[in-house]
């Protein structure tokens, strides 16, 4: 059976809904104490690749629950008013998960165009991320 709506839908509505921002572009708002990155990756991508330093990691299942302020699981920092930078591995994740945080009415909030994967790419810094066991 078809899917009603496949992914490459998907990314391209969000995208038109969304802000993008190149490697360059991010890394001008890097160290802005009015900006947080947020890394959406799964725990073992950050141990295995790294992560923008000083980014925020809120894995993506999990991200809804922690951007409702009416949510047991609400972090404060969505709560902050600060600017907000999503990014995963290549841009897909990231690019749905700032128009879901946009549409729940979370504001200033972009992705970074490519991911980490551009991030690197770009040869732009890099932190290492221990494992965190138990």
């Amino acid at each position: 059976m078809p899917m009603k709506k496949g992914y490459k839908e998907l990314l391209a509505e969000a995208n038109a809904r969304i802000q993008a921002i190149t490697p360059q572009e991010a890394l001008s708002l890097h160290g802005d104490p009015d900006v947080v990155f947020v890394d959406i990756r799964d725990p073992r991508e950050l141990t295995r690749d790294g992560m923008i330093p000083g980014a925020f990691p809120a894995t993506r299942g999990m991200l809804e629950f922690w951007v409702d302020p009416d949510s047991p699981y609400h972090k404060p920092v969505f709560a902050s008013g600060k600017r907000f930078v999503f990014y995963c591995a290549s841009g897909w994740r990231s690019a749905l998960a700032t128009d879901t945080v946009q549409s729940m009415g979370l504001e200033n909030v972009c992705h970074l165009e490519g991911g980490f994967k551009g991030w690197k790419e770009a040869g732009l810094p890099i932190a290492t991320v221990e494992r965190k066991d138990g």
